[in-house]
């Protein structure tokens, strides 16, 4: 089906000029993108807020990120194609899709278009809104790639997952259940009946000491800190992946995480996640069928993007902060 664009050229996009607080994030105005070769535009309808763009926006990795403004923000997408570029053949346009930007390039989901490869997105969810579907993406791709592929986690091994309550804490205990795992969340007691109606199948007071935890064949870490805690309760042949290190000693963290080779199977992996057209396709049948529900913490409008950063950095989230990107002006 064809529908005509709107006659604007331009779109609201949520930008930063500098580093900090998550005041210093606004709207602003940019060309509407123009799908190239092997590319679509999509109208954006949601996105999130995710823990490693906070962290960027506050400066704190701008050794990598550099200092170049206005730096516009968001990674996740739940839209619908409304453009599509030369060359594409597998979308047409009204599709409703959900997808991913290159987080090495200069565009942000957090805005009224945006133009990405169609390897970076698949169909969306037939039976959920953009703003449930956005929630599972980021923690779907990354705990589907940590479980399934990087640790082989198999039907009835048991796994800890920490930081059960969270973006992708949230989602990866859904995962875990979904591939036959008993499941155990750390998470606070506050969260506990939201962890327990994911599919945990125990949960436990992120406060508990290490040491009384038990033995687990698989550990799941969302924190990247006290990794060296959490591993020495891996049971024989077990296996420990961190999808973070610690920001504040990032050299002792990673440093560590290096050092764990020697341990054989009972290493640390740091994974970092690069999220395709397949994994999302691979989700969204997951989600269909009913392995896969959304996690809404909570919802903002595109202009009220700053306080959806700060709700994230207060913590004590449940799911995903989404933004309700709205209707184009």
């Amino acid at each position: 089906m064809r529908r005509a664009l709107p006659m604007n050229q331009s779109m609201r996009v949520a930008v930063h000029d500098r580093y900090g607080p998550p005041d210093v994030l606004h709207i602003s105005t940019a060309p509407r993108p123009a799908p190239g070769s092997g590319q679509v535009l999509v109208r954006v309808r949601a996105s999130t807020v995710n823990g490693g763009e906070v962290i960027g926006r506050q400066g704190r990795l701008k050794l990598i990120t550099g200092r170049r403004f206005p730096r516009q923000i968001g990674i996740d997408f739940s839209g619908e194609i409304v453009a599509l570029g030369a060359d594409v053949s597998k979308f047409e346009i009204g599709d409703a899709v959900w997808g991913a930007v290159d987080e090495r390039g200069d565009a942000g989901a957090a805005a009224e278009y945006v133009a990405v490869d169609v390897t970076q997105l698949s169909l969306a969810p037939a039976h959920l809104t953009p703003i449930e579907a956005s929630t599972l993406l980021a923690g779907g791709n990354t705990a589907l790639v940590a479980l399934r592929d990087t640790v082989s986690l198999a039907p009835g091994e048991r796994v800890l997952i920490r930081g059960a309550a969270g973006g992708v804490g949230s989602v990866a205990v859904q995962v875990a259940k979904m591939l036959g795992a008993h499941v155990t969340g750390l998470a606070s007691l506050a969260t506990a009946d939201f962890v327990r109606s994911l599919g945990a199948d125990e949960v436990v007071d992120y406060n508990t000491p290490p040491d009384e935890l038990g033995d687990f064949d698989v550990v799941f870490d969302t924190r990247g800190t006290r990794l060296r805690d959490f591993r020495r309760h891996l049971a024989r042949g077990g296996r420990m992946i961190t999808i973070a290190f610690d920001i504040d000693r990032p050299v002792r963290s990673l440093g560590y995480i290096a050092f764990s080779v020697i341990h054989a199977s009972r290493r640390v992996r740091l994974f970092l996640g690069h999220p395709n057209g397949v994994l999302f396709a691979t989700l969204a049948q997951a989600a269909d069928a009913g392995h896969l529900k959304p996690v809404v913490d909570s919802v903002f409008p595109l202009e009220r993007i700053a306080e959806a950063h700060a709700r994230l950095e207060r913590g004590g989230v449940r799911g995903k902060v989404v933004i309700d990107v709205g209707e184009p002006r």
